[in-house]
């Protein structure tokens, strides 16, 4: 079974390397962005893609989209330390066949991958995904439901601290579309300025 292992962080991807080939799975190619898995997804044909979510150039879900509307039907496997509470029926939607954070251990790992190379999904988070504690922290839930996939990438950068340039250039678009973007998820998360940004992205752990 071919695999391809997509992460932006080289240390990830050589451990993530060394438990699929010691479990019996060939890594056939390696990316580090997302323009390069959809060009490595097309040219080795595999059979398993894990990909993370937060990547330079295209993030995971706009690769799940571009691999999926390519007509490619390798199943996907995403693999990453974002929030299921926000990621994890995105993915699903996609077009994803499983969902895992890196905070679980390795054999939790292998049995997702048996599991959706078996022909089934694996989103253990989403039984769950709907229930918070207040009604405070309903209503940020309700407001980051709303954004696209990529006003959520681009409110996560923000929040680092990131400049309008440094996204722009990761994502390849301009510094005024950024701009637009950030004018955009100020109105739409009902906040004062982007000063907030950074407040209301750790209160519902979105970095």
């Amino acid at each position: 079974m071919k695999v391809l292992i997509a992460d932006d962080h080289s240390l990830i991807r050589s451990a993530m390397k060394v438990l699929m080939e010691s479990n019996g799975y060939e890594v056939v190619a390696e990316a580090a962005n997302g323009t390069d898995t959809v060009q490595l997804a097309r040219k080795h044909e595999v059979d398993l893609i894990i990909l993370d979510i937060t990547m330079p150039g295209l993030d995971g879900l706009e690769v799940i989209n571009r691999i999926r509307a390519s007509g490619i039907e390798t199943r996907i496997l995403v693999l990453t330390s974002q929030s299921p509470l926000f990621y994890s029926q995105r993915c699903m939607k996609a077009g994803a066949a499983g969902f895992i954070t890196k905070s679980q251990d390795l054999t939790e790992l292998l049995r997702a991958v048996k599991i959706i190379m078996d022909g089934y999904t694996f989103f253990p988070y989403l039984a769950a995904s709907s229930v918070r504690s207040s009604d405070a922290s309903m209503s940020d839930i309700e407001l980051i439901q709303h954004l696209s996939a990529r006003e959520l990438y681009i409110l996560q950068q923000l929040a680092r601290g990131l400049s309008n340039k440094k996204i722009a250039e990761d994502m390849i678009l301009s510094s005024k579309t950024i701009s637009t973007y950030k004018a955009r998820l100020i109105e739409k998360l009902n906040i004062k300025s982007v000063v907030y940004l950074a407040d209301f992205a750790k209160r519902n752990d979105l970095i």
